[in-house]
């Protein structure tokens, strides 16, 4: 069986929520009417097995889709279960349920303080400084970053630790006040992060590596451009290699805590 992947997941659940929100029909019920069997129904929602044409032509027919639906569905499911798969940035929901289901979360950020760390008004500013994102959509891509955040505040939230080059610390994303609010959000989750030290060069753009209980690893980093999602086992081992060397120089849990009252208490200048 094709491994599955972080986006064939993702697709799989838009399978499954297209199904109880077009037939109101369970699992097991769709699998009867279609004359499958139900564990078919439930490999193909969960991602874990590639659908057939004619699997996809009968469950959208099922849910009642025409066939412009589902040409645009079987254009972006053929690229489902690639070890390499870049998406364009405006696509939040892949990176969002990939994150939320992770048993572990590991990442490297060298020029911005970590999505799951950014105080809104620290993403508003962000978004206003790269200029790449229309006024208009900025207070809808803040409150999608603020509401990812939610999965560190579960009771079986991932073991996450974030790898925070003292660069983003440096960047200034908004007015003092922006800054000190960030900082203080930092100083609140430091037993999750990691600083290294400005000395240490930066030799990354970053990235983030998923682990899960029952699937493969994925890596993941983005630009303003681009998402990239990686199960390419080469890629992923070398991605471990770079988490390993960032243990070695960063800062530990007090001395991350230490640096960030630094950050609270000296002035703009001092930085």
């Amino acid at each position: 069986m094709t491994a599955s992947t972080a986006y064939s997941r993702d697709l799989g659940d838009e399978l499954r929520r297209m199904r109880e929100t077009c037939t109101g029909l369970k699992g097991h019920e769709l699998a009867r009417k279609l004359g499958w069997d139900p564990s078919k129904v439930s490999t193909i929602e969960h991602g874990k097995a590639r659908a057939s044409e004619v699997d996809l032509v009968q469950y959208f027919t099922a849910c009642d889709k025409d066939v412009d639906f589902y040409e645009n569905f079987k254009h972006r499911y053929r690229y489902a279960f690639d070890e390499y798969i870049v998406q364009l940035s405006g696509n939040l929901r892949t990176v969002a349920m990939a994150e939320s289901t992770a048993r572990a979360i590991i990442s490297y950020d060298t020029l911005l303080v970590p999505g799951l760390f950014q105080t809104p008004e620290y993403a508003e500013s962000v978004y206003e400084v790269t200029g790449l994102v229309a006024e208009e959509r900025i207070p809808v891509l803040v409150r999608c970053r603020t509401d990812r955040q939610a999965i560190l505040n579960r009771h079986d939230r991932p073991d996450c630790l974030f790898y925070v080059h003292e660069v983003a610390l440096q960047q200034p994303m908004g007015d003092d006040q922006v800054m000190q609010g960030q900082y203080r959000r930092l100083l609140a989750k430091a037993h999750m992060i990691r600083i290294v030290p400005a000395e240490v060069a930066v030799l990354s753009a970053g990235f983030m590596l998923w682990e899960y209980e029952k699937a493969k690893p994925v890596a993941y980093s983005e630009t303003e451009f681009a998402r990239v999602f990686v199960q390419d086992p080469g890629a992923i081992a070398q991605a471990r290699v770079h988490l390993k060397q960032l243990g070695r120089v960063a800062l530990d849990e007090e001395q991350t805590r230490a640096r960030l009252r630094q950050y609270l208490t000296q002035p703009v200048g001092a930085r």
